[in-house]
């Protein structure tokens, strides 16, 4: 079958076994949902709002908290739909959209990651130099890059992914995902490109993960040598390092499961594992830097006591 052919429909298999839970699950779905659009909002208002919280560190968090919002969209108002639904239909264009989605979602959240490790090295091991480095300029083009790789990136991946011949329409997944879409080429069809595209990849962004490792080696060794430092380290860097820590354990362990797993495991742990990276980093980030951060922190009390008042 080849692309002349094909109906332009995948199915999406992940939801086989939930028949006799739907409504429930439909119904934490919905609303661990609504409590990621609200925790991210929230914080995105929190600093839009407050001209104190104007600062790089902030306004990358804010740009976090977007991109948070922004994968999540990709995966839950799909996953709801097809809790209502007797089948779980993508289109192969849709198909695409999502994979696109997810992995730009990803690699978002790991350059965001790097450029808030970079802004925090800047100011506890070159204080001095900070704000002459760290300008506005600087800042939009930190974002720009954070968010335009990964976009560009996997532009070209999806192009290439497109042009492929299928053979198969079913992926076990409750979404879709580049690497099982490759999977269902038909026999013979070359991947080479795809596959060069896909390692590329993964070596931009571990180059990411070193430099961010880079980073902290040399936020620690500065941080040793004053107490000032220490308390700054443990304000501002930690909840980064947290994130950090979770984002790059889920990702690898879904990666490294994806890629060599066993399929006889129960596909209600298959599906945990798929969306952990979904379900882990929208919720704890912005409760991290919303409880850890002290502006925000107090911004938010101050909230809460107004109304109380």
């Amino acid at each position: 079958m080849d692309n002349d052919s094909f109906e332009g429909i995948f199915i999406l298999s992940g939801l086989n076994e939930t028949v006799n839970y739907r409504i429930a699950i439909f119904s934490l779905t919905l609303l661990y949902y609504c409590m990621i659009l609200f925790l991210n909002i929230s914080i995105i208002m929190i600093i839009i709002s407050d001209q104190n919280l104007h600062e790089p560190m902030y306004i990358l968090l804010c740009s976090f908290c977007f991109n948070g919002l922004y994968g999540s969209t990709g995966f839950y108002p799909k996953l709801l739909l097809d809790l209502l639904s007797s089948s779980q239909q993508i289109s192969y264009e849709g198909c695409l959209l999502q994979a696109f989605v997810m992995y730009s979602f990803a690699c978002c959240e790991l350059s965001i990651l790097a450029v808030m490790a970079y802004d925090r090295y800047l100011a506890i091991c070159r204080p001095l130099h900070y704000n002459s480095v760290m300008t506005k300029t600087r800042l939009s083009q930190l974002i720009c890059f954070s968010w335009l790789t990964p976009f560009c990136i996997f532009s070209i991946n999806i192009l290439i992914t497109s042009r492929l011949k299928l053979c198969g329409s079913k992926i076990p997944k409750l979404f879709c995902v580049n690497w099982v879409i490759v999977k269902l080429t038909c026999p013979g069809t070359d991947t080479v490109s795809s596959n060069i595209v896909s390692y590329a990849i993964i070596i931009i962004y571990v180059c990411h993960g070193l430099f961010t490792v880079w980073t902290y080696m040399h936020m620690t060794r500065t941080c040793v040598r004053s107490k000032d430092d220490r308390i700054r380290f443990m304000q501002t860097c930690v909840p980064h390092l947290v994130s950090l820590v979770t984002f790059l354990v889920v990702i690898v362990f879904d990666l490294m499961y994806m890629r060599f797993g066993s399929t006889y495991l129960p596909q209600s742990i298959q599906n945990f594992i798929a969306i952990e990276f979904l379900l882990i980093p929208p919720v704890m980030n912005p409760l991290i830097y919303g409880l850890k951060l002290t502006k925000i922190r107090n911004r938010i009390l101050g909230f809460v006591n107004f109304k109380r008042k």
